[in-house]
Formats: C-alpha cells, structure tokens, sequence
C-alpha cells in the first residue's frame, strides 16, 4: 500500500506562509503542517487550523536560526544578540556537545515549544525540526524523552532515497546529504525503540526550496510502496523575515494544487493523510 503525509514546514513564519497552506489543503494535496509556536504569524496559523480539522498539525521544534520561545535572557549560549537562536549550526552542536549549560537550556527551549504546542489545544500529529537539527545525536536524544511527556507519537526522520529522485526527473543527479545521513540513520533506530511512527522515506531534502509542480508531480507518479512524506514550504510570495534565500515559495504552493499533481496523485492510488491517520 502506497502512504502519503504531504508537509508544509514552517507553518506559522508569516502571513504568506499561513495562506498557502490553507489553499494548498483546501485546493491540493496538502495533508499536514508543521507549526513553528513562536514565529510572528504562528498565532493566525494556529486559528486557520482550527478552521480546518482536516489539517494535521505537529510541531516545528526550532533550536537554530530563527524565534526562540523562552527569553533571550534564559538561553545565553543558545540565543545571538539579535535575540534569534544562533544560526551556525556546526558550532552550536560543538556547544551542545561541551557545555552542560547549553544542553540545560535546549532541553528547557524544547520543553517550553512542547508547552506552547499544548496551549493551542491543536492535536499533536506529529514532531520534525527547523533544518532537520533533531538528528543531532544530543538533540535528538533530548526530543525523544521530552516528546514523549507531550504524546509524541510520529517523527520526521530525512533520508532519501536517490532513485526515486531519479524516476522523478529525468536526468537528476541529486547530491547525497552525506553530513546528516549517518544520524539520520541511527535517528531511525532510537526512534524506532521508542515505539513512534517514522516515515519510510522523505521526500524534499534534496529540492528543498524547489520542488516545482513538474517535480512534485513526478515524485507522486513514482511513488514508492510503505509511508511516505513529502515536505514542501509553500507561500504566497517571499520578502518575509525569517524566509530563506533562493526558496521558491510561490512555486512550491503551486506544485501542491498544480492539475498535474491532482492528477498524479489520483493515478498512484496513494492513501494521503497526516501521521496520525497511519498512526495504527
């Protein structure tokens, strides 16, 4: 059986972002959406979604580059003076790694975004993470026993596999994510003993920030057997803070409600849903 979670990450960064992911559930094939609790528009995120029971919602843990939920003040080693989490990831998992006290402070940011993800009374679909950072071996260590006080019952785990990138596009030559797949693989292991939903595959990591209709409608015509998710950050348009640079945001919106996805998705006799959906 072919399984399909259909992610928009980011959920929450702005206006933009928020309006995409409705029409994208409404009109596409758009499933899930993964709220980041302290983003500028993560409360008119959390209402659209009360608005659409349909939309399955997890959380969007962030611990690099972007809001963190408790002050700036409690989180010295993790947070930069521009009251943002730090952005170089390679040295704040140094960091993580050397200073007890900057693992205190992660484990008490992630315990408040679990907290504030409470608060919305949304139910908890599933959990990934701001540019995949949970696969850090510590990080994700703190995830797994702090997730699951929360209920946590799906992760993202990012590994992808190149022929079906291949099938997708004719002549692709994608380049193996080689600094984060051997985590990514013992992320899939702990996960796994911990008794959560993981996918098969994920599909995004490769064109992250440029998944075009054409490619997405290729990845659902070649889609594999088992569970799947394929993630995608669609918006209305870009010029919003906190957005990445180069990301097609407005194509990846089309690529969710382009004709030719509908029709793909239609033809691969997919099962789509949220986490939660193939939880059982």
């Amino acid at each position: 059986m072919k399984r399909l979670v259909v992610t928009a990450d980011d959920f929450g960064l702005s206006l933009a972002v928020n309006e995409a992911v409705e029409a994208a559930h409404r009109e596409g094939i758009l499933t899930a959406a993964s709220l980041m609790v302290s983003a500028p528009a993560a409360a008119d995120a959390v209402a659209r979604a009360k608005r659409l029971p349909s939309l399955r919602v997890g959380l969007h843990l962030v611990m690099v580059e972007a809001w963190p939920t408790l002050p700036a003040a409690e989180l010295p080693d993790l947070v930069g003076a521009d009251g943002l989490i730090r952005s170089d990831m390679g040295r704040l998992g140094l960091d993580l790694a050397m200073k007890p006290t900057a693992r205190h402070q992660l484990a008490a940011e992630i315990i408040a975004q679990f907290e504030a993800y409470r608060a919305t009374g949304l139910a908890l679909d599933h959990v990934n993470a701001h540019k995949h950072f949970h696969v850090h071996p510590l990080i994700a260590g703190a995830v797994l026993s702090i997730g699951r006080r929360y209920g946590m019952r799906a992760l993202r785990v990012p590994r992808e596999p190149r022929a079906v990138l291949r099938a997708a596009e004719a002549g692709a030559a994608p380049k193996p994510a080689l600094d984060s797949a051997p985590w990514a693989a013992l992320l899939a292991v702990r996960a796994r003993r911990a008794g959560l939903l993981i996918p098969d595959r994920t599909l995004g990591l490769a064109w992250s920030g440029a998944m075009t209709p054409a490619r997405v409608a290729g990845l659902v015509k070649h889609l594999p057997k088992g569970l799947t998710e394929l993630y995608t950050h669609p918006a209305t348009g870009g010029g919003f803070p906190g957005e990445a640079p180069g990301y097609a945001y407005a194509a990846e919106r089309d690529a969710l409600i382009a004709p030719a996805t509908l029709a793909a998705f239609k033809a691969s006799g997919a099962i789509r849903g949220g986490f939660s959906d193939f939880a059982d």
